[in-house]
């Protein structure tokens, strides 16, 4: 019986070790520097400012603006998002530019008179936008860290909205499909050429973002506090929107200390809150430390339990205590503790699926309690690729890897008037009602409420890796609550499984997240054996699931730098030099 077992294990591993393989992809090489996102055009930007002088933190910004162009769907300059910066000499900065709930919110400005969350309310148009902090986030950047100006900076972008691109076959698709575009005068004439729709190869101009990206290099503050700002402000109270001219001359960058954590040796270097995704990253790596991954085998029914019920257990933890940490006091040292993590690991039964509903800790509020027992089988909507993620390493070593969002895809689907750029629909990150799921099916408590000026709870996790204290690995991805576990899974993919960057990023993913009780894994990635195997130790398996690594990897006895790009996209690309 236990050769059998073995043999099996054997054959699943082989058989998911090809398929991670990509079809003999392998990650791009460069001496000097490497910049990986999901639009070449946008890794380019970023190169040349390498090449003119530049460092990582020039070429992140760069490749931020450029995104904003090439990229609607979740490039941005009306969202927001978190830049984890890691300088050569082992400084680290976290900067804070998540979207803010405009001063006016409240806790239940999406519930009718019944305490009913109304359907769209936080997804769709003007009320559904927070203050966005891409602009100021990637201009206090360069000011602070860059070495070039702001202006050489932001050249790419400008040329490319101006001069415009030409649009890939995906490009035109999103854009001529969104239904919700279509809602919105301006998104309709912009992204969806006055209702006519885009094909493969037309050329996609943008001049009134190329006037609005030329204001802010002009006058950066002008977004925030002058002109530009009024009209921004004004726009969305016209549409019904809370966003006014105090908010937005309130908003203020934060440079956070990040988390860190250890696993297998390596340190973690990862995003604090308002983000969830650095200690709900480290709380998984730490409970699957006391499991021996690699003897059981990439691929691996056993495996994948084992890595299922630590997320599990995160995303738990997530749920009841994670938030904004300007507004309450979270217990991030406890939940990313080592000693924590033990006692959660004592109650994984390695060979059955424990019940989401039935997981015990007493401090969980009776809104959720009440939730699980009443929707144990929930099932949100398909993961849309609302988020990107890009990853910057420069010659002399300095990392930077960021994760930018509107939220949902083409974020409100509101494009701010003459500015000629879409605004976020973050809000829906909040929580709308304790107990009620947002946009990816996610339980939140009390601790993310809707409140004036706070920043909604995030799963972004941009993380670098050092191994013997020099730079390895940089990661991140876009996918909702998914992003927490894309990471998890290619960090693991790396560490336990020995699988390069380009192999780690294509590897077949899975993704649980507590509630619903559901492990959901890419569909025909997975053999039929291991998908058996899993269910018979109690998982629901569900199929859908998505994300995209934009990740690098330095070989550290060549100094070599690996980008990796990931292969389920036709735009993204890892560009070096």
């Amino acid at each position: 019986m236990k050769l059998h077992r073995n043999f099996l294990i054997l054959i699943i591993s082989i058989t998911a070790m090809s398929v991670a393989q990509g079809a003999g992809m392998k990650p791009e090489r460069a001496e000097r520097g490497m910049v990986v996102s999901v639009h070449e055009l946008a890794s380019e930007a970023g190169v040349e400012m390498m090449k003119a002088g530049g460092n990582a933190i020039d070429a992140a910004v760069a490749t931020g603006f450029a995104l904003a162009v090439v990229y609607p769907t979740a490039g941005n300059i009306g969202g927001g998002g978190f830049m984890l910066i890691r300088m050569d000499s082992g400084e680290t900065h976290f900067l804070d530019f998540r979207e803010k709930a405009p001063g006016k919110a409240s806790a239940t400005m999406y519930q009718d008179s019944k305490g009913n969350v109304i359907p769209g309310l936080s997804r769709l148009g003007y009320l559904a936008s927070g203050v966005p902090g891409s602009v100021k986030g990637l201009v206090h950047a360069q000011k602070q860290f860059g070495k070039l100006t702001l202006k050489q900076a932001m050249a790419p972008a400008i040329r490319l909205a101006r001069e415009g691109y030409p649009l890939k076959w995906a490009d035109a698709r999103s854009m001529s499909a969104d239904t919700g575009l279509a809602r919105f005068p301006d998104s309709k004439r912009i992204f969806q050429n006055n209702g006519k729709g885009w094909k493969q190869g037309d050329v996609f101009k943008q001049p009134e973002l190329a006037r609005t990206l030329e204001r802010i290099v002009a006058s950066p503050d002008d977004f925030y506090t002058g002109k530009m700002a009024r009209e921004l402000a004004e726009f969305m109270q016209e549409g019904g929107g809370l966003i006014t001219l105090d908010d937005l001359r309130n908003y203020e960058v934060i440079d956070r200390r990040p988390v860190r954590g250890t696993y297998r040796g390596h340190q973690i270097i990862s995003a604090p809150p308002p983000s969830s995704g650095g200690i709900a990253l480290i709380q998984t790596l730490n409970i699957l430390e006391g499991f021996d991954l690699s003897k059981a085998g990439f691929g691996s029914a056993e495996a994948i339990h084992l890595v299922t019920e630590a997320y599990r257990r995160a995303f738990y933890d997530r749920a009841q205590f994670l938030g904004d940490p300007e507004f309450s006091e979270l217990p991030v040292l406890e939940l990313a503790d080592k000693k924590y993590a033990i006692e959660w690991r004592k109650s994984v039964n390695p060979q059955k699926a424990s019940a989401s509903a039935r997981l015990e800790r007493p401090e969980v509020s009776a809104a959720l309690k009440r939730y699980v027992a009443e929707h144990p089988v929930f099932a949100p909507g398909k993961e849309p690729m609302e988020t990107t993620h890009y990853s910057v390493v420069d010659e002399a070593g300095n990392a930077v890897a960021v994760t930018t969002t509107l939220n949902g895809g083409f974020g409100s689907k509101v494009t701010a008037g003459s500015l000629g750029f879409l605004m976020n629909n973050e809000m829906d990150d909040f929580t709308s009602k304790a107990g009620v799921p947002n946009m990816f099916g996610l339980i939140q408590g009390d601790e993310n409420a809707i409140g004036p000026n706070k920043r909604p709870l995030s799963a972004m996790t941009p993380t670098i890796v050092l191994k013997d204290g020099k730079l390895w690995l940089v990661l991140g991805s876009p996918g909702g609550p998914t992003i927490i576990t894309t990471v998890a899974n290619i960090l693991i993919n790396v560490v336990d499984f020995n699988l390069d960057i380009q192999q780690a990023v294509n590897a077949p993913r899975f993704h649980h997240q507590w509630i619903p009780d559901q492990l959901r894994m890419e569909r025909d990635r997975f053999s039929p054996d291991t998908i058996n195997l899993l269910q018979s130790r109690g998982h629901e398996v569900v199929f859908g699931l998505g994300g995209d690594g934009e990740c690098i990897q330095i070989d550290l006895e060549t100094g070599l730098r690996l980008g990796a790009s990931d292969g389920r996209n036709e735009m993204g690309r890892a560009v070096g030099y």
